[in-house]
Parts: structure tokens; C-alpha cells; sequence
């Protein structure tokens, strides 16, 4: 790990047994352990809020497509799939 810095967090008692044994049982430290989680959470977030950020760029853009076409095309599709499932191998 790199250059790190420190960060106070409140937790419960029972979160705070929790990490205590996975630490134990990992044979890593609470602190490493906070810090994987906290990384997880902070990178998903992230990449949630910065979908939903392109989205409306695209919606503001006009770079969109109407329901009704995605559904019509999604039913072209099943149609097709039973199609084919139906014929005669």
C-alpha cells in the first residue's frame, strides 16, 4: 500500500466485533480491512453516479431512444428466439 492517511469512523459494537474476528480470521488488520471496504463502496458509488451523470449528458444531447421502439425491437427478438425454437431441427 502507498502513502495512506487516517480517517475516524463511528461503527457499532457489533460491526466493530465483526471486523475484529474477519481480522482475525483473514489474518489482516482491521485497518486493512476497513480501508478494502471503504475502496469498494466509495468505486461502485462512483461509477453509479457517473453512469447516471452520462445518461443525462445523453438526454440532454438528444441521444436517446423511445421506448415504444425499444420494446417493439425486444419483441422482434423473443418472436424471433421462438421461432426458431418452434422449428423443426
Amino acid at each position: 500500500m502507498g502513502a495512506s492517511t487516517t480517517v475516524t469512523i463511528r461503527v457499532t459494537p457489533d460491526l466493530k466485533e465483526k471486523l475484529g474476528r474477519l481480522a482475525q480470521n483473514t489474518r489482516r488488520t482491521k485497518s486493512f480491512l476497513a480501508a478494502e471496504a471503504v475502496e469498494a463502496y466509495v468505486n461502485r458509488e462512483l461509477q453509479i453516479i457517473e453512469g447516471i451523470q452520462r445518461g443525462l449528458a445523453d438526454m440532454a444531447a438528444g441521444r436517446v431512444t423511445p421506448h415504444d421502439e425499444v420494446m417493439a425491437k425486444a419483441d422482434r427478438i423473443i418472436a424471433e428466439a421462438r421461432q426458431k425454437r418452434a422449428a423443426p431441427q
